[in-house]
């Protein structure tokens, strides 16, 4: 970061929107890691949430929330273009329930705990 440049993701920042490249350089950056590691394994976890996901499964992670997938019904819709009904099939969408503490954090309540830091990892010898 250049010098007199503000951390977007500091607590209190403002705007912005975080990439999954912004979270690979992340994770880089946190753990010490190159960022073809990190990029290893900010996707494992994708693929294995959406992996979970279409086998059903829901994926609770404690602090931070929970994803699962909810079924829609088949439904009749509307082209907006020409008004004409439209036959929607049934489909599963993911569902993501954020935590209480998770909640707390975003609003910035006083008694919520704090974000841990990663300790950097010693290199394997």
């Amino acid at each position: 970061m250049s010098a007199g440049a503000v951390d977007r993701w500091a607590p209190g920042a403002t705007g912005g929107e975080m990439t999954k490249a912004d979270l690979i350089d992340e994770v880089s950056r946190l753990a010490e890691l190159t960022r073809k590691d990190s990029e290893v394994i900010v996707e494992t976890i994708f693929d294995s949430v959406v992996r979970s996901l279409r086998a059903g499964d829901k994926i609770e992670i404690r602090g931070f929330g929970s994803f699962r997938t909810r079924q829609r019904k088949p439904r009749i819709g509307r082209n907006p273009k020409t008004g004409d009904k439209v036959e929607v099939p049934a489909k599963k969408i993911p569902f993501f329930k954020p935590s209480k503490e998770l909640k707390d954090l975003v609003n910035g309540a006083a008694d919520a705990p704090t974000v841990p830091t990663v300790p950097p990892v010693a290199p394997a010898q």
